[in-house]
C-alpha cells in the first residue's frame, strides 16, 4: 500500500468516526468536537478575549446588550447554550461571536448603528454563526488538515519539507468565515430579528453602513480586526439578504430613538485614560507612566498590553506589566525559565537603573522550528508594586538595525506627573435634534467636530453631508 493511501485511509477513518448532526440544517457534518468541548473552548476564548481587550465599563448598557441578546438566542436552534453578550471597550467597528455561545460587539459599531433592530440584526447573525456551529467546523477542517500533514511528515522525508509552509497556508483560509457562512448567518439573523418582534430589513441598512464606513475609515492600526477583515461583506450579501424580506416586516419595531438615547455618551475613538500616543509620546494617565516611540512605529494599545512595531514590520516591542512583590530581577528570572523552556537561549545580563527606577535586562537567542531564529532583549524594571517588561525583538541578523530603537523605548520609561497629560477625558457621543433648515455638515460644524470626521458621521447618521435632517430628527455627533 502506498504512502498516500495511509493517509487517506487515517483520514476517511477519522471523518467515518466524527459526524455530528448540525443544529441549524439537520443534516450530517464532519465534527471533530462536542458540545460539551466547544462550551468550554468559548469559556477558555472569553476570558482571553476580555482579558486582551477590555470589557465597557457601563453596567447599564450592558445589561442592555444582554437582555437583547438572550431574546434572539431564544428564538435560535441552540437556546440552551450559556449564551454571553458583551460590550467590549474597543473603537474598532466589529462584533463577532466564539464557540460555545459567547458574543461580543464593540463600542465602536454600537455608536455607529441606529436603531435597536439594527442591533438585534447583528446580535442575530453573530448568534448565527454559532448555531450552524461555523467556527467548530472550520477547526475540524484545520485539524483534519494538520493531522494529513502531520501523516504525511511521518511516511515521506520530502512531504515534511513543505509541511510547515502547508500548515500556515491552511490557517490563513480558515480566518475568514466563507460566503456560504455569512449567507446562512444573515438568513438565521433576519429569521431570529423577526421572531423577536423587529424589522430585519436593518439588517441590510447596518451592511450599507459597514461597507460606506469601511470606504471612508480605512484600516487603521488596532490589533482588533474591523468587521470587514472576517466577514467578507459584497453586494450581493445585501441583495441576498433584501430578497429575504416580507412585506408585513415594516410593522415590526426599529426602536430608533430608544436606541439612540442608549447609547449616547458613549465613548468615541480611543479613550485617554487607557493610553495614548501625542508627539511621540506614550502617555498612561491611569497607571502613570510614559515612554517614547520612534518615529514611523505603530502602536497597538490593548488591555493587557502595548504593542509597538517598526515601520517596515520587521521589528518589534511588546509591553506588558502586572502587580508583583518581586524585585525587577525577580521577576525577570522567571520569565528566563519559561524563556529558555521555550528554545531560548540566554546570552548575557545586566543591572541598572532608568530614570531612578531598577532595571533588569536578558539578551536570548530563541529556535524556532522550520524559521530563522530570532533575537530579544527583556527589561524588567519596577515602578512601586508593579513590575513593566519590555520584549524586544527582531531576526538575529536585524537586530542591531533597531538596538537605538528599542534602548530609547525603554529608557526613556519614567513616571508620568504632568497633570495636563494626566487629566485627559475621552470623546463621547452625542445627541442634537436636526432644526430642518441645516443641513448635516453645517450641524457638525457647529457642534465644533473637524471637517476630517464628517464623512464618517454622515455614515453614521445614514445621510449624506449635504443633506437637510427632517426636524427633530436625532443627530449623532460627538463632543
Amino acid at each position: 500500500m502506498t504512502k498516500a493511501k495511509v493517509a487517506a485511509l487515517v483520514l476517511l477513518a477519522l471523518a467515518a468516526l466524527s459526524c455530528a448532526v448540525n443544529p441549524v440544517t439537520g443534516k450530517k457534518e464532519f465534527m471533530l468536537y462536542s458540545e460539551s468541548q466547544e462550551v468550554e473552548l468559548g469559556k477558555q476564548t472569553d476570558a482571553e478575549v476580555a482579558a486582551a481587550y477590555g470589557v465597557y465599563d457601563d453596567a447599564a448598557l450592558q445589561a442592555y446588550v444582554g437582555k437583547l441578546g438572550a431574546a434572539l438566542a431564544a428564538k435560535g436552534q441552540r437556546p440552551n447554550l450559556p449564551w454571553r453578550f458583551t460590550v467590549l471597550d474597543s473603537p474598532v467597528v466589529n462584533a463577532f461571536a466564539v464557540p460555545g455561545g459567547a458574543v461580543y460587539v464593540t463600542r465602536g459599531i454600537l455608536a455607529m448603528m441606529s436603531s435597536e433592530a439594527e442591533l438585534a440584526a447583528v446580535l442575530g447573525h453573530e448568534i448565527g454563526h454559532v448555531n450552524a456551529r461555523h467556527s467548530m467546523s472550520q477547526m475540524s477542517k484545520q485539524q483534519v488538515a494538520q493531522i494529513g500533514l502531520a501523516v504525511g511528515s511521518v511516511i515521506g522525508k520530502k512531504f515534511a519539507q513543505y509541511a510547515g509552509l502547508a500548515g500556515a497556508g491552511l490557517q490563513v483560509l480558515f480566518l475568514k468565515y466563507s460566503r456560504d457562512n455569512e449567507n446562512q448567518s444573515d438568513a438565521l439573523g433576519v429569521e431570529y430579528a423577526r421572531a423577536a418582534g423587529y424589522n430585519p430589513a436593518d439588517m441590510a441598512a447596518t451592511f450599507v453602513a459597514l461597507q460606506k464606513f469601511g470606504d471612508v475609515s480605512g484600516s487603521g492600526s488596532s490589533s482588533l480586526p474591523g468587521f470587514l477583515s472576517t466577514h467578507p461583506l459584497t453586494s450581493d450579501r445585501i441583495a441576498h439578504v433584501e430578497t429575504m424580506l416580507k412585506p408585513g416586516d415594516q410593522k415590526l419595531a426599529r426602536k430608533p430613538e430608544a436606541y439612540l438615547q442608549t447609547v449616547e455618551n458613549i465613548v468615541y475613538g480611543e479613550d485617554p485614560r487607557q493610553g495614548y500616543v501625542e508627539n511621540g509620546i506614550f502617555y498612561h494617565p491611569g497607571l502613570r507612566f510614559q515612554f517614547a516611540v520612534p518615529s514611523g512605529w505603530t502602536v497597538n494599545n490593548m488591555a493587557s498590553q502595548v504593542v509597538l512595531v517598526a515601520a517596515d514590520q520587521n521589528g518589534g516591542v511588546i509591553m506588558q506589566g502586572g502587580q508583583t512583590a518581586d524585585s525587577a530581577e525577580e521577576f525577570g528570572k522567571k520569565q528566563a525559565t519559561q524563556i529558555t523552556q521555550s528554545g531560548g537561549t540566554l546570552l548575557g545580563e545586566t543591572r541598572t537603573t532608568v530614570n531612578g527606577l531598577a532595571c533588569y535586562e536578558q539578551a536570548y537567542q530563541i529556535t524556532q522550528e522550520n524559521a530563522a531564529p530570532i533575537r530579544m532583549s527583556l527589561s524588567c524594571l519596577k515602578k512601586g508594586d508593579w513590575v513593566y517588561a519590555f520584549q524586544a525583538m527582531s531576526s538575529v541578523e536585524g537586530f542591531s538595525k533597531y538596538s537605538t530603537d528599542f534602548k530609547r523605548i525603554v529608557t526613556s520609561f519614567r513616571d508620568l506627573t504632568d497633570a495636563s497629560k494626566i487629566n485627559r477625558s475621552p470623546k463621547r457621543l452625542a445627541l442634537v435634534k436636526a432644526n430642518g433648515r441645516d443641513t448635516l455638515q453645517a450641524i457638525f460644524k457647529q457642534a465644533g467636530m473637524p471637517e476630517k470626521s464628517w464623512p464618517q458621521f454622515a455614515v453614521w447618521n445614514a445621510l449624506e453631508v449635504t443633506a437637510v435632517p427632517a426636524a427633530g430628527k436625532l443627530i449623532k455627533i460627538f463632543r
